[in-house]
């Protein structure tokens, strides 16, 4: 190459070059476009055990009647429950607790696969005062596997079948459900094609009615956040509402429909078993360590 070409070689590679930048001066704007087109991570199932499922051909969403707006959930990190798509085989039991003095809350999330594994997600939370969940705890793990056995065998459980809404009679009249000093609850038990909430205020004897989900979704999330443990001083003994609804059966008492009590949503049909579904999730590794 002659003197000439080599210089109008690097003449020509200045001019390519990017200008240096002045320290003096700010570094240039992101492209705002960017913000906008962000690469989405795939969340672990211990964070969305349901994650990328789609209704298929012959599928239909389950209404879900708890309550609960969808916007409420994801102000408290969850998926709303009126997307979870939940097939033969599976559940989703989910527990709201509201008690009636103070601000704090919690929920529980407890859902079963069919692939053997089951997770558990819990919130905690001031539900007042500032526009978001106020200091939210957030608990995500995968349950160990002699916890499953009895969550599963929970939806067939007669609790399922009493009134949506209730009173109690104690044998001489009936008793209105006025919670002063408690924690009323709401939970929902979602199987494939079918949704049923109870609510229960914060009676013994009502609380009782529904005590043995209770316990096995507070089994499920305290012991993992100290934080989280301290909106459940009791943790997951509820043995003393089991009993109160236990002398109330034996005294002849019973729980009554509410006269506000509200029918259950209705169940939708399911498609055969052998319809191809959509979408079902991929498997992720366990994790070693909950991921909270």
């Amino acid at each position: 190459m002659s003197l000439a070409g080599w210089i109008a070689g690097l003449a020509l590679a200045a001019q390519q070059a990017p200008p240096a930048l002045d320290p003096d001066l700010p570094p240039p704007a992101p492209n705002p476009a960017v913000w906008w087109s962000p690469e989405i991570p795939r969340p672990s199932s211990e964070i969305e055990p349901l994650h990328g499922r789609r209704l298929g051909r012959r599928e239909e969403p389950v209404p879900i009647a708890n309550g609960v707006d969808p916007l409420l959930y994801r102000l408290w990190g969850l998926q709303p429950l009126q997307n979870q798509l939940v097939r033969r085989g599976e559940m989703v039991l989910e527990v709201w607790a509201r008690p009636s003095r103070g601000v704090r809350q919690a929920v529980i999330r407890v859902t079963t696969r069919r692939d053997g594994r089951a997770f558990v997600q819990a919130r905690a939370g001031l539900g007042c005062c500032t526009p978001e969940i106020d200091r939210r705890v957030d608990i995500n793990a995968e349950l160990p596997s002699e916890q499953i056995p009895a969550l599963k065998a929970l939806s067939g459980d007669a609790m399922w079948g009493q009134p949506r809404d209730v009173t109690v009679d104690y044998g001489d009249g009936s008793v209105s459900p006025v919670c002063l000093d408690g924690v009323a609850w709401d939970i929902t038990l979602l199987v494939a094609g079918q949704a049923r909430h109870l609510r229960r205020a914060c009676d013994d004897a009502e609380v009782g009615s529904i005590a043995r989900a209770l316990g096995l979704a507070l089994n499920a999330a305290v012991g993992r956040d100290a934080r989280f443990d301290a909106v459940f001083p009791r943790g997951a003994d509820v043995s003393r509402q089991q009993a109160a609804y236990d002398q109330l059966i034996a005294a002849g008492g019973q729980l009554k429909p509410a006269a506000n009590a509200r029918p259950q949503p209705p169940a939708v049909p399911l498609p055969s078993e052998d319809e191809p579904e959509a979408d079902a999730p991929a498997a992720t590794p366990p994790t070693s360590q909950p991921v909270s």
